[in-house]
């Protein structure tokens, strides 16, 4: 098996075979808690303007998403896995934007097959991938806003590859790193409406999931997210 371990955008462009999109803070921490608490159907979505589109057309819509951290203006919730852990979901659609994740998957084109990974969920990715047979595995690290590598994506993406190669790295000390790097925003009082503090637990609470979560493109920029058990 060919592994890459590929960042932002231009990471997601070039992916191959199967590409594994991953946003520990925040998107793809957010998704599987999504359908943890039940989403009859989650969207993902580059543009924003989508998502305005959808709840224009249907009011029930959940929108979900940020940009550069921020809730977006009229959306329902930010890209917080705390906040959307509190309510059920059950019955409704979502779509989903980020400034990161959303894009990832918006720019996989050459890729075959694409599905999330964080933290939240690495083992059941890896068990997808092994179960596969695909030769050409892309790990696709998102980073900052799609246009910077981060801590936290590459130590996924490193976890993930190690659990692939069958030598599991201990990654305890490193998670909790994290906190000191690209994971400061969560302890800033003034941060907190943007960034909660819980968030970092939830995104470093690893494992959590025996799932994973597959994109398939139903229309321009829209992503249908299933949720694959493993």
């Amino acid at each position: 098996m060919n592994i890459s371990i590929l960042q932002c955008l231009d990471g997601a462009k070039n992916a191959k075979g199967l590409a594994v999109i991953i946003d520990v803070f925040r998107a793809f921490t957010v998704e599987p808690y999504l359908f943890a608490r039940n989403a009859k159907e989650v969207y993902a979505v580059g543009d924003k303007d989508i998502a305005y589109r959808m709840k224009e057309l249907n009011p029930d819509v959940i929108l979900v998403g940020e940009r550069n951290g921020i809730t977006l203006p009229g959306f329902d919730y930010g890209n917080s896995p705390s906040r959307v852990d509190r309510d059920d979901f059950t019955d409704k659609i979502v779509y989903h934007t980020t400034s990161a994740g959303t894009q990832g998957i918006a720019n996989s084109i050459n890729a075959s097959e694409v599905i999330t990974g964080s933290f939240a969920n690495s083992k059941a990715v890896s068990k997808y991938i092994l179960d596969s047979g695909y030769e050409e595995v892309s790990l696709v690290c998102m980073g900052l806003n799609a246009e910077r590598e981060t801590a936290e994506d590459t130590l996924c993406a490193e976890y993930i590859r190690s659990l692939l190669l069958g030598e599991e790295l201990d990654i305890s000390d490193r998670l909790m790193e994290l906190s000191k790097t690209s994971g400061k925003k969560f302890f800033d009082p003034a941060k907190e409406e943007i960034f909660p503090r819980a968030d970092f637990d939830y995104c470093i609470n690893a494992n959590v999931f025996d799932f994973v979560i597959r994109a398939t493109k139903v229309d321009e920029s829209v992503y249908l997210m299933s949720k694959i058990e493993v």
